[in-house]
């Protein structure tokens, strides 16, 4: 009969080759997955035309499929998964720290290299999923070039058509702002629940579409930030999650920022990226609505890109702005990003302190 060490020789053996085997599928995966995200990477940069072609093509799949899964969740997945990733950056420190210990101690290091490959492993999807939902769509025609390049002029605009356009806003925000309720404070108040207004969202997206077919389908409800009053913090009004397809609001701003921040998240979720060309197609949502608060919105989020602007091309003769129209003082009170009761509520919920954040945030 077979001895004891020979029984214990045979299965170490197999133990170490299926080991082996095991190692080899993970390096077999690891590399396709990173040769496809290089390659993917790699055509959006070199080849004309390949990321026109996936935005049309490929991406609306993945708000078909990843999107419609996220969107049976009442609550921010793409918050949680940032909070997963924290996590698991922390086990990473932590089993570092255990690995050199180990180390230095002669002990077996096998737990904390097998946490090491699925840490790597989880780092080569993260790319992966953030090349197919944002990197390519980078190098896709913006929405001007696309739908409006025979409108644009290549010689920019002239301070003519800058006064125009910044007297006509203008007008329409001192216009809409006296048919807004407004609270005891003197701040907007909508006329409906969070709920409608979201639905509201929805479809002037989806109208908009009808001239515009990238921006047409279907859309996932906008979701409220867990976190807003760190994202407060940041001065951000929103985020687009390329984890989950999501878009994300901050619910602790001003509600009349809230229309033209979720059109301009819903953009994201059609391949718009950048910030830029998804303001604009949220002002075109917006002013395209049928909701007048809507309407008030849209104005109001490029109010003061168009006002500032024209402020520089007037130059210090100040006669030549104060020449012509005038925003109101209560289009000034409402065109707030957060309230004082906000706010100081930010404050004093703050884990860490704000100009601290806002450092941070704009560095990074």
């Amino acid at each position: 009969g077979r001895t004891f060490r020979q029984d214990r020789k045979a299965e170490v053996f197999f133990m170490e080759n299926a080991r082996h085997k095991v190692g080899r599928v993970y390096i077999c995966i690891f590399f396709s997955i990173l040769t496809v995200t290089l390659l993917l990477n790699l055509c959006a940069w070199k080849v004309d035309g390949f990321s026109d072609a996936y935005r049309k093509s490929v991406f609306p799949v993945w708000g078909l499929t990843l999107g419609k899964i996220t969107s049976h969740f009442n609550f921010s997945v793409g918050e949680y998964m940032i909070f997963f990733g924290l996590f698991l950056a922390a086990l990473f420190v932590l089993s570092m720290i255990l690995f050199i210990v180990n180390k230095l101690t002669h002990r077996s290091v096998r737990h904390q290299i097998c946490f090491f490959r699925g840490f790597v492993m989880t780092l080569d999807v993260v790319a992966l999923v953030m090349t197919l939902n944002c990197f390519i769509i980078y190098h896709c025609s913006t929405f001007d070039k696309e739908y409006m390049e025979d409108k644009a002029s290549a010689g920019g605009y002239s301070y003519f058509e800058l006064a125009s356009v910044r007297d006509y806003v203008v007008d329409r925000v001192n216009e809409l702002s006296g048919g807004m309720m407004h609270d005891e404070e003197g701040n907007v108040i909508y006329n409906g629940t969070m709920d409608q207004m979201k639905a509201e969202a929805v479809t002037a997206m989806q109208n908009l579409g009808t001239k515009y077919p990238e921006l047409s389908g279907n859309y996932n409800v906008p979701k409220e930030l867990m976190c807003s009053d760190f994202i407060s913090q940041q001065s951000m009004r929103g985020y687009y999650f390329p984890f989950s397809m999501e878009s994300n609001i901050n619910n602790k701003m001003t509600t009349i920022n809230m229309p033209s921040t979720m059109c301009h998240e819903l953009a994201h979720t059609k391949g718009f990226i950048y910030e830029d060309e998804a303001n604009f197609i949220a002002y075109l949502a917006c002013i395209n609505s049928d909701d007048t608060y809507f309407q008030y919105s849209g104005y109001l989020s490029v109010l003061y890109y168009l006002d500032n602007d024209f402020k520089t091309a007037c130059g210090k003769g100040t006669f030549i702005y104060s020449s012509h129209a005038a925003i109101s003082d209560r289009v000034k009170n409402d065109n707030v990003f957060l309230t004082a009761s906000a706010r100081k509520a930010m404050e004093k919920n703050a884990v860490v302190p704000t100009k601290t954040v806002q450092k941070g945030a704009k560095a990074f």
